[in-house]
């Protein structure tokens, strides 16, 4: 017993003498690497934890401070994702990214409580972009109301700007994240006078065939697409079935990965989603992640990834997050910030070209600036297309800034709401 009493006093004693670890700079990634999902899921987190290890490799973290990404496996389900959030945040988390609005909508008022930033970026709750309100939420550089918006103006400039009379389907996934632009394609069907139809498909999306004979019967102009995962490649076969014309079928940038076009073949070809960020790998950033990742082999998955759309989402969100921890460590003169820093970082975020150039993105994005009353950027997006004998995404459209005469009075609406529910005043 003696012996045993000693050998605790001498662990202790060295403990205290030996020199404080360095600490790190905690993110969690909630990811789904396996489920209906993981198609998705996959690239995603590759993409992010990627670009946090190439910076540890290269540049020694950020500040000085080493990088550490926490993945914990929701399989895209909401209650796991909760379970993650909760088993992660005593662990120094700094923000968090969800990758589901199911899980963002459960998470909003947690954060708001434990005062740790959530940042979603272009999905979510469409209203979180009302900074006054929603303090630790941020959704920039687009949200959902923003592609509906954008994917409306696209149809109206191949009709001369008249699109009165033209049919318009819906086809969205039967959940919070499908169900958030309706409200915004009413009010612009009622701005344009085309004819809306809304369309849903269950989880997970397998079985679509009524739904496009709808489409069919209907003798709908256009289509829009609101999906994730299976339902999207099943959704594109299924027009191609119909013989819908793929270049009148439009998906938000969850529905325009290379996971959604390839198993159409030549039938895919034409097909066009929505993006607010670059395509393929022609960017200076890309010849560092082959030379200190990739070509060392401590890449992320199996390296197949790399350049694809979602891979690209994941870089893209890994690189702003990295901008917002340097704003916080320049505003609060601290390299080793707490995530209410952190949440005065993302809010003082500025990106402009030079900044983009410096990541080694160069045109990758646009830029945008975020402020108190302004969480959610300025709502541009383009517009790409599949071409399926080259097998890559083409951009056919330069940057279209949604319509905030419609958009701007439903976020205020919408936030109001929020904040009468919840007793909080607005701040700013």
């Amino acid at each position: 017993m003696k012996v045993r009493k000693l050998f605790i006093s001498l662990a202790t004693i060295l403990s205290l003498a030996a020199p404080p670890a360095l600490a790190d700079l905690v993110l969690p990634w909630l990811s789904y690497r396996t489920g209906p999902y993981s198609a998705g899921g996959i690239p995603t987190a590759d993409g992010f934890v990627d670009y946090f290890t190439l910076l540890n490799e290269r540049d020694g973290g950020i500040g000085g401070e080493l990088v550490k990404i926490i993945e914990c496996e929701t399989g895209y389900n909401t209650q796991k994702g909760v379970e993650c959030y909760e088993a992660t945040k005593g662990e120094g988390s700094l923000v968090y990214v969800p990758l589901s609005t199911g899980i963002t909508y459960q998470l909003i008022p947690k954060v708001s409580v434990d005062q740790i930033p959530l940042q979603t970026m272009g999905y979510g709750r469409t209203s979180a972009k009302d900074g006054s309100i929603f303090e630790w939420v941020f959704n920039f550089p687009a949200n959902y109301w923003d592609g509906a918006s954008v994917a409306i103006k696209h149809v109206l400039d191949e009709n001369g700007g008249d699109i009165s009379g033209k049919k318009i389907a819906l086809v969205y996934h039967n959940s919070a994240y499908g169900k958030e632009p309706i409200k915004t394609l009413e009010k612009l069907s009622e701005k344009h006078g085309y004819e809306l139809t809304l369309i849903p498909v269950d989880h997970p999306g397998l079985e679509q065939k009524s739904q496009w004979l709808e489409i069919r019967r209907g003798q709908m102009d256009y289509v829009l697409m609101w999906g994730w995962g299976i339902m999207n490649s099943v959704a594109i076969q299924e027009a191609a079935n119909i013989r819908f014309p793929m270049e009148n079928f439009i998906g938000i940038w969850w529905s325009g990965s290379e996971n959604d076009v390839i198993p159409a073949a030549e039938r895919a070809h034409n097909y066009k989603s929505l993006t607010f960020h670059g395509v393929g790998t022609d960017f200076p950033l890309y010849d560092d992640l082959k030379t200190y990742l990739h070509d060392k082999g401590i890449g992320s998955g199996d390296g197949t990834s790399i350049g694809t759309v979602l891979y690209n989402t994941g870089i893209y969100n890994a690189a702003i997050l990295a901008g917002a921890i340097r704003k916080a460590q320049e505003i609060h003169g601290v390299s080793d910030i707490t995530p209410a820093m952190m949440r005065d970082g993302l809010e003082n975020l500025v990106v402009t070209d030079e900044i983009m150039a410096s990541w080694g993105l160069p045109g990758f994005a646009p830029p945008f600036e975020v402020s108190c009353e302004n969480h959610g950027g300025d709502g541009l997006a383009m517009v790409k297309q599949w071409d399926a004998q080259a097998k890559e995404w083409n951009l056919i459209t330069e940057l279209i800034s949604s319509d905030k005469e419609v958009i701007n009075p439903l976020i205020m609406e919408d936030s109001t709401q929020y904040a009468a529910e919840n007793n909080i005043t607005p701040r700013c």
